[in-house]
């Protein structure tokens, strides 16, 4: 009999324990965050981390944020939004693009995206497709720019860009 109650007893201190350890957080995860609404926000940070965190799973160097990346990605995502048009070239090819900029690179390459809603539909669906795996695992890559931009009357809603590279360091 009292063998059962100390059980009895060690189950319900058990489950008490596991009631306060159940946190709810006030929010989702920025990368669930619906961009397909005004005044959404991509978390880049975020984006960062995800990208850098699946490039140390396949034994690559992280990447960080820069801001000519995230201009000339945000630059690519308005170009698409506004022409409703999901294109490298919509406004003028990608090296073009790069070379105008006067970002100099050793290497670059760039994703787009139409019609994800969520930073983690957009890298889902960029990890999934070999061609834009490819760039994100870029082995030399060391930063990234990244924009998603809502456009209200397109059936995609979001356009995205994402440019990673490998700046040169002896020339910019």
């Amino acid at each position: 009999m009292m063998v059962r109650i100390c059980v009895a007893l060690s189950v319900a201190l058990l489950l008490a324990g596991c009631a306060a350890d159940n946190y709810i957080p006030k929010e989702q995860p920025s990368f669930y965050r619906n961009l397909a609404q005004p005044g959404a926000q991509l978390d880049a940070t975020a984006a960062a981390s995800m990208i850098s965190g699946y490039r140390a799973n396949n034994g690559l160097d992280a990447v960080s944020l820069d801001p000519e990346l995230m201009r000339l990605a945000e630059e690519q995502a308005k170009s698409m939004a506004a022409k409703n048009e999901l294109d490298h070239d919509v406004k003028k090819p990608f090296i073009a693009r790069l070379k105008a900029s006067g970002y100099e690179a050793k290497t670059a390459a760039e994703n787009i995206g139409a019609g994800y809603h969520t930073l983690a539909e957009a890298f889902s669906g960029w990890r999934d497709s070999p061609p834009h795996k490819a760039n994100m695992l870029l082995k030399s890559a060391t930063r990234m720019g990244i924009a998603a931009v809502y456009a209200p009357t397109s059936k995609y809603k979001v356009f995205w860009a994402l440019i990673v590279a490998e700046p040169d360091e002896r020339r910019g």
